[in-house]
């Protein structure tokens, strides 16, 4: 089978999409950081710890390795941070994709997947929101990822041999159904996962950032995807792309929305417990809605969402959040 590099494949999409590959019998090398991610959570192929900065460690993994594919995860993805630390967004997201790009163009490696974001988006006019929609990012996060799409567009226009398809994901939640792997964040900002902890009592209340959005209940809305479903678009990505498929984007998402409140109603179901919330003021960089319009991918890849049921996400992110902490 093909051989993937997987960049930040330990942290916590990554690693789920790495072990997809693992089972559909894909080799895999996953470079990482670990500065989010974990050497645990990577379960096949394997792990080299180092930066994307550093050329020489890239030249020598593409040498020996010499990959049919690349998945590009590693990135920063905190909204409210990259208000607050723009530059390293763009350092860390935006400048090292670029070297990466360079040393994968060096050594003839055309097949490139991109972690991308609905934060591109900003605050779409139309939902759901379609792949055509203006990209109009409203935080620096939004705003790199939409830089890297805009290089990768122009790196295809310029090099015909080079395909990528960028993968705008909407708000993955959830573990790994077998309950191996999941959501390990040293300070997650999830609301899923900060709900858990409260839950679980390693927070004492949750924080509901804003409830005077132009929504039916105030709070923000939002499209959640369980990261398993999220890993097979990766697959299906990935087939397409080593069969000579096209360059494309597509939403990641099950076109459903669900109000903060609405899950904290339904994280309160799944753990029995009544979480405590206090209210606080809106966050830097969060617009009111995002929905995808995910038609595009189905039509295009046949993807068919296995877990469209928010009650299963949390569930399988509280079976994850019990595991690690023991309770």
């Amino acid at each position: 089978m093909s051989k993937i590099l997987v960049t930040g494949g330990a942290g916590y999409i990554g690693s789920h999409v790495v072990k997809a590959l693992g089972e559909q019998g894909y080799e895999t090398l996953v470079f990482d950081n670990l500065s989010t991610g974990n050497d645990w959570a990577v379960l096949s192929g394997r792990l080299v710890r180092g930066e994307l900065a550093d050329r020489p460690t890239l030249d020598r993994l593409l040498t020996e390795f010499r990959p049919d594919a690349v998945i590009h995860f590693a990135a920063s993805i905190v909204v409210s941070e990259s208000v607050a630390e723009p530059l390293k967004y763009y350092r860390n997201n935006t400048a090292t994709t670029l070297n990466l790009l360079e040393a994968l163009r060096d050594y003839g490696v055309n097949r490139f997947i991109f972690s991308s974001t609905a934060a591109v988006y900003g605050i779409p006019e139309v939902i759901p929101v379609h792949e055509r929609a203006p990209l109009a990012p409203i935080n620096p996060y939004g705003t790199s990822k939409m830089m890297t799409e805009l290089v990768l567009r122009d790196l295809a226009e310029a090099d015909p041999a080079f395909r990528y398809v960028a993968l705008r994901y909407f708000n993955v939640a959830g573990a790994d159904g077998g309950n191996r792997i999941g959501q390990a964040y040293k300070n997650p900002t999830h609301l899923i996962t900060r709900a858990l902890k409260t839950a679980s009592g390693i927070y004492p209340e949750l924080q509901l950032f804003g409830a005077d959005y132009d929504t039916p209940d105030g709070t923000c809305i939002r499209d959640y995807i369980h990261v398993d479903d999220l890993a097979s678009a990766h697959v299906l990505a990935l087939e397409s792309l080593l069969a000579g498929g096209s360059n494309a984007i597509f939403n990641c998402g099950y076109g459903r929305g669900y109000s903060v409140r609405e899950v904290l109603d339904i994280a309160k179901k799944v753990t029995g417990v009544d979480i405590p919330v206090t209210l606080a003021g809106r966050r830097d960089g969060d617009p009111p809605a995002l929905v995808a319009d995910s038609s595009l991918i189905q039509s295009a890849l046949g993807w068919r969402p296995r877990h469209d049921d928010l009650e299963y996400i949390v569930g399988t992110a509280w079976a994850w959040e019990r595991k690690i902490t023991g309770k």
